[in-house]
């Protein structure tokens, strides 16, 4: 059995904004954007949503996700998580 131990996560920002990034810990990290003491870019685009997130084994996996989400383009990004069952009509 697998142990996705790290993730990747999407966050729909109040301004409609994704932001993409890594953890160990979901809801935790989830609570410390939510509650303004994430990202600094986050903290100026709240509030804040978890829209998708997906699990890997190893650390540089998750890493590597969120390097490569981090630098496409927004049609890109949307296009991602469609492409991953994300209704996107919001954004």
């Amino acid at each position: 059995m697998e142990n996705n131990n790290y993730f990747f996560y999407v966050l729909r920002c109040g301004d409609n904004s994704l932001y993409g990034g890594y953890t160990n810990d979901v809801q935790k990290r989830l609570i410390k954007h939510q509650s303004g003491k994430g990202a600094k870019y986050t903290r100026f685009h709240l509030p804040v949503k978890l829209i998708y997130y997906e699990g890997f084994t190893d650390k540089s996996s998750a890493l590597r996700k969120e390097y490569w989400f981090k630098h496409q383009t927004r049609s890109n990004k949307i296009k991602y998580l469609l492409g991953h069952g994300v209704d996107c009509r919001l954004l």
